[in-house]
This record gives structure tokens, C-alpha cells and sequence, in this order.
């Protein structure tokens, strides 16, 4: 039995797609963000800060979805999704896990300052303006990379490019690609994949965005 934990459109997606890559297919147990559940004493004796992704599997329960990639890969090697100690990619491999969840942690940061705050505490437009920043220069960094190869690694599609999965459908909200095009055609090649079509047909719909695209405030 493989149990994901997961809310759609969130990071838990990038273990959802990962599972698809290795046709492996995991129930899933969804959860909201503004019903109390994930706060629940059950959930936070899966995930103790009461966060998703956390995974069901091989007997045991794993949160944190850089560990939750790393686990599988090393444990189903067979796929070829990781990059294993010894490998000449090992290092640029876990650069862009730690890669991924910084830029994840930024988009949080956004989500957090123009969806969930408001009156009588609004985001602060200079803090918006410095995050939105601060993504846009991860963005370019990754749009340098990419201009040379199809995916993150010179060898080819990789765990690391699942890591990715969260943070380039919500970026967009934040931060125009068209300024990007070697991500935006990373985000067309990453779309036509098998696996990927079908995580998001499981995935459910998202919640959190009201708008098509958040503009930076004047400050």
C-alpha cells in the first residue's frame, strides 16, 4: 500500500508525478489548508508540523518532499530517476533539490503575503516587491541553464525536474515567463510528458489562486 498525502496544486504534486514516473500508483488522502485538518492531532502524528507531502510507503511514513525523492530514488534505482553517490552528477543533482525547495520557499512566501493576508494585517508592498524579486532571479538562473539542454541534468530527465513540478504552475501567478523562453519551453516539455499529464488528472483542482496573475504593488 502506497498513501500520499496531499493537497492539489501544492508541493505534495512533486511526489505524485514522481510515483507516475515510476508507475507507481499511491491513494490519495487530500487535505485543505483552510479546514482545520492538516492542525488535526491524527495528521500532525504523520507529519508533525503539519504539512504536505508526507508518504505512506514500505511500511513507514515519510515527510518533507526532498527526503521523500531521495528515498525513492535510492530505493527503486531501477528507474533512473536519481543520481546515487558516485555518480559524475551526483552533486548538481542534490543542487537542484536544494534549489527547488528555495524557490518553493520564495513562492510560499508570495502565496502567504497575497492570498492569505489581509486586513487588519496586509502584506507590505516593498516585501512583495523584494520576493517577486527574489523568484525572477531564480527564474533567469534556470532559464541560463536551460538554454543548453532540455533538463536540469547535461544527461538527461531526472527526479530533480520533478522537484520542479510545484514550483513551475505556481510561479507563473508571480512572474511572466515570456521573458524566459528556455523555461517555457522546459514547462512545454515537462507538460507533453506521460506521467505528468496523468498526475495532474489526479492531482484535483487548486484553491488558492483567485487570479490569473498578481501584480507587484506600489510600495
Amino acid at each position: 500500500m502506497i498513501r500520499l498525502h496531499h493537497i492539489p496544486f501544492s508541493r505534495s504534486f512533486r511526489i505524485l508525478w514522481l510515483l507516475e514516473e515510476m508507475g507507481l500508483r499511491a491513494e490519495l488522502k487530500s487535505y485543505a489548508i483552510t479546514d482545520g485538518s492538516l492542525r488535526a492531532a491524527e495528521f500532525k502524528a504523520i507529519s508533525p508540523v503539519g504539512r504536505v507531502p508526507a508518504l505512506e510507503i514500505d511500511g513507514q511514513t515519510i515527510y518533507e518532499s526532498g527526503a521523500i525523492v531521495e528515498y525513492l530514488t535510492e530505493t527503486r534505482p531501477e528507474h533512473g530517476l536519481g543520481r546515487l553517490p558516485g555518480d559524475a552528477e551526483r552533486v548538481p543533482y542534490l543542487e537542484w533539490l536544494g534549489f527547488a525547495e528555495t524557490q518553493a520557499s520564495i513562492i510560499g512566501s508570495l502565496n502567504m503575503q497575497q492570498l492569505f493576508m489581509g486586513d487588519p494585517t496586509p502584506a507590505a508592498p516593498e516585501t512583495i516587491q523584494l520576493e517577486t524579486a527574489r523568484l525572477a532571479s531564480t527564474i533567469k538562473a534556470m532559464d541560463r541553464v536551460l538554454e543548453a539542454r532540455d533538463w536540469l541534468l547535461p544527461s538527461g530527465f531526472s527526479a530533480a525536474d520533478t522537484m520542479m513540478g510545484f514550483n513551475l504552475f505556481a510561479a507563473p501567478y508571480y512572474v511572466r515567463f515570456d521573458k524566459y523562453p528556455n523555461v517555457a519551453a522546459y514547462v512545454e516539455r515537462i507538460a507533453a510528458r506521460p506521467a505528468y499529464r496523468e498526475a495532474r488528472a489526479l492531482d484535483g483542482e487548486q484553491s488558492f489562486y483567485r487570479k490569473d496573475f498578481y501584480e507587484v504593488p506600489n510600495g
